[in-house]
């Protein structure tokens, strides 16, 4: 049985078989959204929130929401100081163990966990990996990248999926099916996202990128349904099963991400791969669920380093 059968009740549970709470650093914890999210994990015993910010606005917050009495610690910042490098200061002290995005924009997040002078970055490279229950697709399916990498190469891409493929093992998919996702299955030199995808699928037959399956060129009809594959005669056993997609460029994993969380109300989740230590990305639109959930995928990563 696959793993993600429950949606994402097993990343859940995981999460709340840790042994002790994991410390939550979140930078800009002023945010509803993200406040709401860590203060259910630490109800749920796998969190303790670690507020970074200006004191007076995330104390207005807690009150708003009854937050103020719960369990957590405050890192009040001065002025205009930075709020990810204060929280990313207060990991790299040892006084916490996972990094949450808050109540800041994607770029002044990333900047700083992508300093070298912070040492965040364990691999080549470091990319979100999202995860997503498509509607009427059977499993949850992961995304990447979508946040991170702008317009990968095709180099950057293989390590994209070798990332996405290490959260996976961890997660207990042994051997995933990748899809590397262009506009149409049929390689075109009109179409470097075909071509892009065909060169990825024949590098990992003679070198493998990492253990799993990967297929490509194919489109999301392709991706995530088995009756388009017979309608079009497209012969492939993954094909509405894929258990992850490697989208061709940020504007098409992101936009896919938001077209399917806002309009078509799925949960959804999203972590830093590739990070020396667990991070927690969330839009400062995404639903309470959404950060929630991708607290618990760290939670669960943390679990099994």
């Amino acid at each position: 049985m696959n793993v993600f059968e429950k949606e994402f009740d097993f990343i859940v549970e995981k999460a709340k078989s840790l042994k002790k709470p994991a410390r939550v650093v979140v930078a800009g914890a002023d945010a509803e959204n993200i406040l709401q999210a860590v203060f259910q994990a630490e109800a749920d015993g796998f969190a303790i929130p670690v507020l970074v910010g200006h004191e007076e606005t995330i104390m207005e917050e807690l009150q708003r929401f009854g937050l103020a009495d719960r369990r957590y610690e405050m890192c009040n910042i001065a002025g205009d100081e930075n709020v990810v490098q204060h929280a990313i200061d207060v990991i790299n002290l040892g006084l916490g163990d996972i990094l949450m995005r808050g109540n800041t924009s994607t770029r002044d997040f990333l900047m700083p966990v992508l300093n070298k002078a912070n040492k965040l970055v364990k691999e080549e490279v470091i990319s979100e990996v999202a995860m997503i229950k498509v509607p009427h697709y059977e499993k949850i399916v992961t995304l990447s990248d979508v946040s991170v990498m702008i317009q990968p190469s095709v180099e950057k891409r293989k390590l994209i999926i070798k990332n996405m493929v290490r959260v996976l093992h961890k997660l207990g998919i042994d051997n995933p099916s990748v899809a590397v996702m262009a506009l149409v299955e049929k390689p075109s030199f009109h179409m470097r996202d075909t071509v892009e995808a065909q060169t990825i699928v024949r590098d990992h037959l003679t070198s493998p990128i990492a253990k799993c399956e990967v297929v490509g060129p194919i489109p999301w009809d392709l991706i995530v349904s088995k009756e388009a594959a017979r309608l079009k005669g497209y012969d492939c056993p993954y094909c509405g099963e894929f258990d992850a997609i490697c989208v061709p460029d940020v504007m098409t994993g992101n936009t896919l991400m938001k077209a399917l969380m806002m309009s078509a109300d799925v949960n959804s989740l999203g972590i830093i791969a590739g990070a020396t230590i667990p991070i927690a990305i969330t839009s400062r639109s995404s639903s309470m669920e959404h950060a929630y959930l991708s607290l618990a995928a760290c939670a669960a990563l943390m679990k099994t380093k």
